[in-house]
């Protein structure tokens, strides 16, 4: 800046306010200065604050000119020794992600530990670099995410509830005596480290214990005796403390608990527990069986508005925001587009306007990403019905892009997304009336065995056909189907392919 120095006079401090502007690419800014470097600042009482290049003896045509170089450096610069290090950064990225993609990832999520939503991101990243990503696993995670055979194993630090001395603990015991057998063995093994109930269940839910015998559903119902036991075997085991009784309780000192019969949790809860416990669906998504009704039902997917390269390089901010408006004005996208969306909604919070109605904020998540949805109050009225945190739904609306911001979508309707069905289920009667009478005596039973199987009666008479609602429609891999068939007799219930 000594050269704008020389040229208008400008102190130290106006040089570097003109320095920063261009910088930071603000040309309204440096619009302002244009007048201030031609022809000098005066305050008040005439004194010359800055004389400018005119007071300088430099033709105003020059001048001008030599301030539209400045400008046109304004609309990108960039500082040479700023760019020679992320030069070096880059090749050394580049060189990692090409020979050692699952260990960079790793490092990856290392980094943001504890982030879910950046953690999600770059799982994604890997999936989709085929590098498979292990569940949490009591035998192989390890507190940071890892990288065994290829694989990117889950690190447990990532669940909730779950700290770093107790995970460090029970790895130290599991690299001493060897792989955890089951859910006891585990617990009588760490008894004495400290371990706590929160903390047992967190890796139940998350399916850190999936590789063990039983399920989740069992291993839920009995942690808490079995804690309780060791527990209690410990204290009469302290040295020095003796019993009465002890001669006659040594040989009955083993603790000795069964899982109870419990069929385990159907799908989607145990992802939704995964969810919960970690911020991630890890065995598979809720969307997974949406995928095809996705693909046709859909203009955009999350990923194609709301670019990775945004998202990544938020951190770097000025130069990332400035290269994601970039990249959405390649992808063609502006403001106002209209575009049609899938997924499932998360984070939804309803805010009360200045007039008293009501507007929601929400994400959108589907099989790619997440993206931020606003339902203004003149959308709220007709799509509240829809609004309930993990519905799957169709979204139509128009995109909000603005400079440093991410895009959103302006919610214009909501509806439920109805996934394609393979199958359906159906129910044949003698009239529509005993139909009827029969379905709500058979209410608790399809209730209990509630999926996504339409259930559709037939009446023999008059050859009616009724679909039953949504909340009746069945899971077509459970017992409920010989449940209706030794009901109804075989010949009056069957599942069809479609």
């Amino acid at each position: 800046m000594q050269i704008v120095r020389d040229l208008a006079g400008y102190s130290l401090g106006r040089s570097d306010l003109v320095r920063r502007a261009m910088s930071k690419k603000k040309h309204d800014v440096m619009e302002e200065e244009r007048k201030n470097f031609i022809y000098g600042l005066v305050d008040d009482k005439g004194n010359v604050i800055v004389p400018g290049c005119v007071r300088n003896g430099i033709d105003e045509t020059v001048a001008g000119i030599i301030f539209n170089q400045m400008m046109d450096f304004a609309s990108y610069a960039f500082n040479k020794a700023h760019a020679a290090a992320y030069a070096v950064i880059g090749y050394q990225t580049a060189y990692l992600m090409r020979y050692y993609p699952a260990e960079f990832t790793a490092a990856m999520l290392n980094s943001f530990i504890g982030n879910a939503d950046k953690c999600f991101s770059y799982l994604r990243f890997a999936k989709s670099l085929g590098i498979s990503v292990v569940s949490p696993d009591i035998n192989a995670s390890e507190f940071k995410y890892k990288v065994k055979d290829g694989n990117i194993v889950f690190g447990l630090g990532a669940i909730k509830g779950v700290g770093r001395n107790m995970v460090d603990a029970l790895v130290e015991t599991r690299n001493k005596g060897g792989r955890y057998k089951s859910i006891m063995d585990f617990i009588e093994r760490n008894t004495a480290s400290g371990l706590n109930k929160r903390a047992v269940e967190a890796l139940i839910r998350s399916g850190a214990f999936d590789g063990l015998d039983g399920n989740r559903a069992q291993m839920l119902a009995v942690y808490e005796k079995i804690m309780d036991s060791f527990t209690q075997k410990s204290r009469r085991n302290i040295d020095g403390q003796v019993s009465l009784f002890g001669d006659l309780l040594e040989d009955d000192d083993t603790v000795q608990i069964e899982y109870p019969k419990l069929r385990e949790f159907d799908h989607k809860d145990l992802l939704f527990m995964e969810k919960e416990m970690t911020g991630m669906y890890m065995s598979g998504h809720p969307l997974d069986e949406y995928e095809e009704t996705l693909r046709t039902a859909v203009s955009h997917k999350v990923s194609d508005i709301q670019t990775e390269n945004r998202e990544i390089l938020d951190d770097v901010r000025d130069d990332a925001a400035m290269f994601a408006d970039e990249m959405m004005k390649k992808s063609g996208f502006k403001d106002g587009d209209r575009v049609i969306l899938g997924g499932m909604i998360r984070d939804i919070s309803r805010k009360i306007t200045r007039n008293s109605a009501m507007m929601a904020f929400m994400n959108l998540e589907d099989l790619s990403g997440v993206i931020e949805c606003i339902v203004f109050p003149k959308t709220y009225d007709k799509v509240v019905a829809y609004l309930k945190e993990d519905s799957i739904v169709l979204i139509r609306g128009r995109l909000s892009i603005k400079e440093e911001e991410n895009p959103k979508i302006i919610v214009e309707s909501l509806g439920d997304l109805v996934p394609e069905k393979n199958t359906k289920l159906y129910l044949r009667f003698r009239n529509m009336d005993d139909a009827k009478l029969m379905v709500r005596a058979l209410r608790p039973v399809l209730t209990t065995f509630s999926g996504e199987t339409p259930v559709i009666v037939v009446a023999s008479d008059k050859r009616e056909v009724m679909q039953l609602a949504k909340e009746l429609w069945i899971d077509g891999d459970s017992p409920v189907i010989r449940m209706l068939m030794d009901k109804l007799g075989e010949e009056n219930v069957k599942l069809v392919e479609s």
